[in-house]
């Protein structure tokens, strides 16, 4: 398990982070986004290292570039002053890498980290990538293209579903399971959102297919997400963790996180040849 969560966190940080940046019409992101690899080669290395100072070193670089990330955020509020839904789930996306890095740095250490082991921690860089990271910010994209009802539910449901999970960690697994119920409704919004977008006169095959298959899978793992969620809180039979790594894992990585930025970069290509998404 710990080679297929070491590629999707690579994937995470050398792809998403970077491209889902890429999206956003603002000049510092544009900054960070080109600087991003000083911070994620060495953040990728420190994953294949043996746990310690050698690992822990990398590692650190990396949380650097995620802290400049986050600082972005509390000055964009204030140029802004926006708390419009697809603001705030942009603004929970610039976070949301810095607490995984924060649990990267830990794991790569060897040390437990307010009480949580180090399987949880290596399992955590991962979550805060894509279903803090990479949900919050196409959830906030996908609010902008469409701002009805649905679309500033799934801008606000996916941050705050993911806060929820976080502070179930905390507080216990019926938590983390209202949490998953939450950020589960959001992201299902999110899936219905894309869903219209393909159906819509514009997007070429390709892009459809994309949006379709980012719409479909994300469906699927959100439930996987839900019968584990339920299992723990019950003690309910659920899948294990690697079978998660291995489905819901891959699942949001590829088919939904990745199927969606592209097909986000081709409609903004496709309407705005001379420009980013706003």
């Amino acid at each position: 398990m710990s080679v297929l969560v070491g590629l999707v966190v690579m994937l995470g940080m050398l792809v998403i982070v970077p491209a889902g940046l890429g999206l956003v019409a603002d000049p510092a992101l544009e900054r960070i986004r080109r600087l991003w690899p000083l911070f994620a080669v060495p953040g990728a290395l420190s994953l294949w290292l043996p746990r310690g100072a050698a690992a822990t070193a990398p590692a650190a670089c990396y949380a650097l570039g995620t802290l400049l990330l986050a600082a972005h955020a509390p000055r964009r509020l204030a140029r802004t002053r926006s708390t419009r839904p697809a603001e705030i789930a942009l603004l929970t996306a610039l976070v949301t890498p810095s607490v995984a890095a924060l649990a990267l740095v830990a794991e790569r250490g060897g040390h437990e980290l307010f009480g949580f082991g180090l399987g949880i921690l290596a399992l955590t860089v991962p979550h805060f990538h894509f279903a803090g990271f990479a949900a919050a910010l196409i959830a906030g994209l996908v609010c902008r293209a469409d701002d009805g009802r649905a679309g500033r539910f799934a801008a606000l449901s996916v941050p705050l579903g993911t806060l929820f999970v976080l502070a179930g960690y905390f507080i216990g697994d019926l938590a983390e399971l209202g949490g998953a119920l939450v950020l589960t409704a959001g992201m299902w919004a999110v899936a219905l959102l894309t869903r219209r977008t393909a159906r819509r006169p514009g997007p070429d095959r390709a892009t459809r297919a994309l949006l379709t298959a980012s719409a479909a899978v994300l469906v699927a793992t959100m439930l996987l997400a839900l019968s584990w969620a339920l299992g723990e809180a019950t003690g309910l039979p659920h899948p294990s963790l690697t079978w998660m790594a291995a489905t819901h894992g891959v699942g949001n990585a590829l088919g939904f996180a990745l199927c969606s930025l592209l097909a986000l970069r081709r409609l903004n290509d496709r309407t705005h040849p001379e420009g980013r998404t706003a």
